[in-house]
């Protein structure tokens, strides 16, 4: 599958008013409660002197949903016993991390081409991220 490149870096907030469809669109209606979890679970495992649950953002690109982020701090620690990764990161680049890892690990699991689609286009999008070389260092 290919997947166009993502020129513009700049993921939008999801407004309030959209919030309830964006896990049944990035994750497909039948996974979105597993889903939910396994980002949140991710999140507390590779920061796990930083994170401490919370409100969660939602952000889209060209209103396609992208990735969920904490919201309640802007810095976290990341130390992966996934990757070896450590390192300090902003809540966005956090959230895909965690949305990353969440995407592929629920792949494995369940037949879905939401979850397929929902990481490459992340993964795109991530490639110009600012914080791009701790995103790849963080889930290789």
């Amino acid at each position: 599958m290919t997947t166009p490149s993502i020129e513009s870096h700049h993921a939008t907030l999801v407004p309030d008013a959209r919030r309830e469809m964006f896990l049944p669109t990035l994750f497909g209606p039948r996974l979105l409660i597993i889903a939910e979890n396994t980002v949140y679970t991710f999140m507390e495992r590779l920061c796990p002197r930083d994170y401490g649950g919370g409100f969660w953002n939602f952000y889209e690109y060209e209103g396609g949903p992208l990735f969920m982020a904490p919201a309640s701090t802007s810095r976290f620690r990341i130390e992966s016993d996934i990757t070896g990764y450590q390192g300090d990161v902003s809540a966005e680049a956090g959230g895909i991390i965690a949305t990353l890892f969440a995407l592929s690990h629920l792949s494995f699991r369940h037949q879905s081409d939401d979850l397929g689609r929902g990481y490459e286009r992340l993964r795109t999008y991530s490639d110009g991220h600012p914080e791009a070389s701790a995103i790849f260092q963080a889930i290789d």
